[in-house]
């Protein structure tokens, strides 16, 4: 029962997060660490039953820690830098190529890790209207159409997600003003974000998870990894580890009682929409 959420922990961002603190950066060994771990994880479901069914799981990981490292070398690469632009590059020049390295990853790791089941990645629209069942500790008491819970989270997640950015980051209306030519990338962008990340980070975890460990289980360890790995991203610090981890939550949940994609995406592109 503890093995699994301890296991996440060692392989998340967790371990990371002291040293970022402390020593200003993680060593390079923490993350080659973190994929022998996994390795390991997997080698050892071969011989010992207990953790056979979880191999899937650690697979799916070890993909996605490697693609994003890949993404990485290949953002750092002369060649990929004369074409997107390197530090100083511009929002419209930058972004395009981060996109669709993280777009193109995202579809490939992970639809071959799970040997081209669409079924089980919940790359569908789903059912919109599917009830959501009820979380007494958010005041839902009774079950509730996804299509009127959703709207409703969509309206106060962004509203929370606003609030953090002015508060955190306090622009001037000057900016902003700079800022609205860019909407049209900015929207194009944001899409494809919430796509790539609601694929790499939600559906491909939910998927080798469900079956083992059941809907709960399955739910808040999707939404821790997602959480802990916003500490260094937007939003930041704890308090962005909380939003964003809540945030896993209420997208995997859709994503799981609606059995697609689409609602997760809607919310994840209105957040996105605001950062960018």
């Amino acid at each position: 029962g503890y093995f699994l959420p301890l296991a996440a922990d060692l392989v998340s961002a967790l371990p990371d997060i002291p040293l970022l603190e402390f020593a200003g950066e993680a060593p390079p060994w923490f993350f080659w660490g973190k994929v022998a771990l996994l390795a390991v994880g997997i080698v050892a479901g071969l011989a010992w039953p207990p953790l056979r069914p979880l191999r899937q799981f650690f697979a799916m990981l070890l993909v996605i820690y490697l693609a994003e490292h890949l993404r990485v070398w290949g953002e750092m690469s002369a060649l990929w830098q004369g074409w997107f632009g390197g530090a100083s590059a511009s929002f419209t020049q930058e972004m395009p190529g981060i996109q669709l390295m993280r777009l193109a990853l995202a579809l490939m790791g992970a639809l071959l890790a799970l040997r081209f089941r669409p079924g089980q990645f919940h790359l569908a629209k789903g059912d919109l209207a599917a009830p959501a069942e009820p979380v007494r500790w958010l005041g839902l008491k009774q079950p509730e159409p996804w299509t009127r819970l959703g709207r409703n989270l969509a309206v106060f997640v962004s509203l929370g997600t606003l609030a953090f950015l002015l508060l955190a980051e306090r622009p001037s209306l000057p900016i902003l003003a700079r800022a609205l030519p860019l909407l049209p990338a900015v929207l194009v962008f944001a899409a494809m974000n919430s796509f790539g990340e609601g694929v790499t980070y939600k559906a491909s975890l939910l998927a080798p998870l469900g079956p083992v460990v059941g809907k709960s289980q399955a739910l808040l360890l999707t939404a821790a990894l997602f959480g802990l790995g916003h500490y260094t991203g937007v939003p930041y610090g704890v308090a962005g580890v909380v939003m964003a981890g809540f945030l896993g939550w209420l997208m995997a949940t859709s994503m799981w009682e609606t059995k697609g994609l689409f609602r997760a995406w809607f919310i994840h592109f209105l957040q996105d929409v605001l950062i960018f």
